[in-house]
């Protein structure tokens, strides 16, 4: 027999909250140093499952164990890796954004559906190779079903928003999602929310007020608006719509939980809001092909660099904590407000500066304050 070192499993969340189907391998050293045995070569009695599995490597069998001979030592992970991939993630999706604001002749609901397809091209391949199949458990569907058509919808929203109004201030509102998500998980999930909860969110609602500027409360002469102020209070109600959707949306996962693999959720997304957008282009008899060949372009870009920035996200939060992530994923709204000046040639009003403010702060604070609840759990569990 060869004695070698144990320890506890790392349990690594995945983009959005859910977390990879299959156990990771570990680093051996790590852990809680009870010793655990493995067979050695040639020693391991035919026909005892029991023998052959090393408990230091989260219940493999021996020739996977990490100190079984000829095992390969996995790297240890880049200090930062995660960080640097949460902030290419938001350069990513905020140069799609951009993209999305220089179609001229593009329907947001075409936007939309476009995306939708390279979700699925994405997609299938996993569900092929995972053989989750392509309507999950019985019980779950529903709950399926709800997670694409609100998560689509927020995606149509959210294009449409872009489309109305600054990007900054529709990237801005979109950054409130985490405080309606505590609100959401304790009226449905019975979570706690507190005092400080309730003040994350009177932040967010006071940032999201500064930038629509109602004219009940700024008067009627509004300034540092794209088009008109019309527009503009539509664009904030749908990217206000949008985010309550990606909130309900998170909380509908949560309820899921690990029951359902994470790429039969997305598959959900895809196809829901693919059928939605096409049903929607024909009621609205905007279904197009883009005149421009640039706008083609575009469409392309925008579904490849959506894609790149939810790999770059799920990839962060498989090797950092979801605190930190949420906290660098903050510099989406860094990225929009440099390119809305560079490019746009819009600068952003001190009244959207400071819903900005009060925005990042709810949502930092809200991330900060479930991450230090997260490790205070664990230090619990450990003892």
């Amino acid at each position: 027999m060869v004695l070698c070192q144990g320890g506890e499993a790392a349990a690594v969340p995945a983009a959005g909250g859910k977390e990879p189907e299959a156990p990771l391998s570990r680093e051996d050293g790590g852990g809680t140093g009870q010793p655990c045995l493995c067979p050695a070569p040639g020693m391991e009695a035919a026909g005892s499952e029991e023998r052959r599995v090393c408990g230091c490597c989260s219940g493999l069998s021996w020739p996977r164990c990490c100190k079984a001979p000829g095992t390969k030592k996995k790297k240890a992970a880049c200090p930062g890796l995660g960080l640097f991939y949460t902030v290419l993630s938001a350069f990513l999706f905020s140069v799609a954004s951009l993209f999305l604001k220089k179609i001229e002749d593009v329907h947001s609901v075409e936007v939309s559906a476009f995306r939708c397809v390279f979700q699925m091209a994405f997609v299938l391949p996993g569900l092929i190779y995972y053989k989750t199949g392509f309507l999950g458990p019985k019980g779950k569907r529903i709950f399926l079903f709800f997670r694409g058509f609100l998560g689509s919808s927020a995606m149509i929203l959210l294009y449409y928003a872009f489309q109305v109004m600054p990007l900054a201030d529709a990237t801005v509102i979109t950054f409130s999602s985490p405080v309606f998500t505590s609100l959401l998980a304790w009226i449905f999930l019975k979570e706690k929310y507190s005092i400080w909860d309730l003040l994350f969110t009177l932040f967010a609602i006071t940032g999201v007020v500064l930038i629509a500027r109602p004219p009940f409360l700024f008067g009627s002469n509004v300034t540092g608006i794209e088009g008109s102020y019309t527009d503009h209070l539509k664009g904030t109600i749908a990217a206000i719509t949008s985010t309550v959707s990606a909130a309900s949306t998170f909380v509908i996962l949560r309820k899921v939980g690990k029951s359902v693999h994470y790429f039969l959720s997305i598959w959900y997304y895809a196809v829901i809001g693919l059928i939605g957008c096409v049903i929607a282009l024909f009621v609205m008899n905007e279904w197009r092909l883009p005149y421009c060949g640039k706008d083609r372009v575009f469409l392309i870009l925008i579904g490849l660099l959506g894609l790149g920035g939810q790999i770059f996200l799920t990839k962060a939060l498989q090797i950092e904590k979801a605190g930190p992530v949420a906290i660098m994923k903050t510099m989406d709204v860094v990225f929009a407000f440099i390119l809305q000046i560079l490019f746009l040639n819009h600068l952003p009003t001190w009244w959207t500066v400071g819903g900005a403010l009060c925005v990042v702060a709810s949502s930092s604070g809200t991330a900060i304050r479930k991450w230090r609840q997260s490790l205070k759990k664990a230090k619990q569990n450990e003892i």
